[in-house]
């Protein structure tokens, strides 16, 4: 159902454009809507006609309950042996008593609209943990995501935890320490060291991470307020909240020298994890990034870069022409990043999601144009 105030400013919008030199059906058409709608919600003179369905007087659905039957269920609910029984045991106990009255979700119903649905128990009340935040990164030192992963030792049962900070714009890691235990007072280190050696303002970086003990840490959370970094949080339970930090940490397991056996000693894994670091930023090609360095995106220099992969393409596509029967290669990198995008929301098709964007685009539509494409 489209608002009022949408209709107005669609209608208006494509008067615009049909001013302008465009025909009605094309502009119908960019804008989403049929030709007959237009004309249908155009009024007497300039007015435009409000959506009448909310105000339609429709007839009673013959299945209805009558005004007896929904007391009669309202009656039984609230007798003794039945005021503590939810409608999924009260349905079959008069079942079993040769009564019908009602469905138990009808039950359900009446109760709600009665407001006699409420959670009742010591336990807790059943809550729905909305989404977090979308995180638009467009540059870096933006949006950071950090995460606690184990890596395995000789000894068994025995594990060094990973911390690492990694920058989502640039997929640079900005932090990393191994040290023997998981708490706050390790994080809000590393994270401190990491802001101060990126050089990152106050106020203008979100860090984003799980809902683990050392990430909800009083301490951790009191030197981000005293750096000026925002704190981001997953649901629970939910890993893909936090894609970047888990898709490294694969990676990382992954590599092929990596010592599935188990490291000897912790300063064993610091020096493993440094050369992978240095690996993972300066050297690795990174698809997410157009096959890019995470270093030289961080940096600055990746632009310059692309520039001369297009220039030494379309010298090769000039030299032999008829080995390229369409463009060069896509050599372009994504302008930002979204962390947690709602409703699947990607950068590329943000205007495609706006109709303003739409109508506005009438305006370049000749009046005799022999098709359109949509936007």
């Amino acid at each position: 159902m489209i608002k009022h105030s949408d209709r107005i400013t669609i209608v208006n919008l494509i008067n615009e454009a049909r001013c302008a030199g465009a025909r009605l059906n094309p502009a119908c058409e960019v804008a989403g809507i049929s030709e007959r709608t237009y004309q249908r919600w155009l009024g007497e003179g300039d007015t435009i006609k409000a959506d009448a369905r909310p105000c339609a007087k429709r007839p009673e659905p013959k299945n209805k309950l009558s005004k007896e039957e929904y007391n009669r269920v309202i009656d039984v609910v609230n007798l003794p042996e039945f005021a503590d029984l939810p409608p999924s045991q009260i349905v079959p106990a008069l079942a079993d008593s040769g009564e019908y009255i009602a469905s138990e979700s009808t039950m359900y119903r009446i109760l709600r609209n009665e407001k006699m649905q409420h959670h009742r128990g010591r336990s807790k009340t059943p809550e729905k943990t909305p989404k977090p935040t979308t995180h638009i990164a467009t540059e870096p030192n933006r949006v950071w995501t950090w995460d606690i992963t184990w890596l395995n030792t000789t000894i068994r049962g025995l594990y060094y935890k990973l911390y690492m900070i990694l920058d989502i714009y640039s997929r640079k890691i900005v932090g990393w320490e191994i040290w023997p235990e998981e708490n706050g007072e390790f994080a809000s280190e590393l994270i401190e060291k990491a802001v101060l050696t990126e050089k990152v303002d106050k106020n203008l970086l979100v860090l984003h991470s799980d809902n683990g003990p050392p990430m909800k840490s009083w301490t951790l959370k009191a030197k981000l307020e005293m750096l000026g970094v925002m704190s981001s949080y997953s649901r629970p339970r939910v890993s893909n909240d936090n894609p970047y930090s888990e898709s490294l940490f694969r990676t990382c397991k992954y590599r092929p020298n990596y010592p599935h056996e188990g490291f000897d000693s912790i300063e064993e894994s610091r020096k493993w994890v440094e050369e992978f670091v240095y690996w993972y930023n300066c050297k690795h090609y990174h698809s997410s990034l157009n096959f890019m360095t995470p270093d030289k995106r961080h940096s600055g220099r990746a632009e310059k870069i692309m520039e001369q992969r297009k220039k030494l393409y379309n010298k090769v596509k000039e030299r032999h022409p008829e080995r390229w029967s369409k463009g060069i290669r896509n050599w372009d990198m994504p302008k930002s990043v979204y962390l947690n995008p709602e409703d699947d929301k990607k950068p590329n098709n943000e205007k495609n999601n706006d109709v303003t964007f739409k109508i506005a685009c009438l305006n370049v539509i000749p009046e005799k144009t022999p098709s359109v494409s949509k936007i």
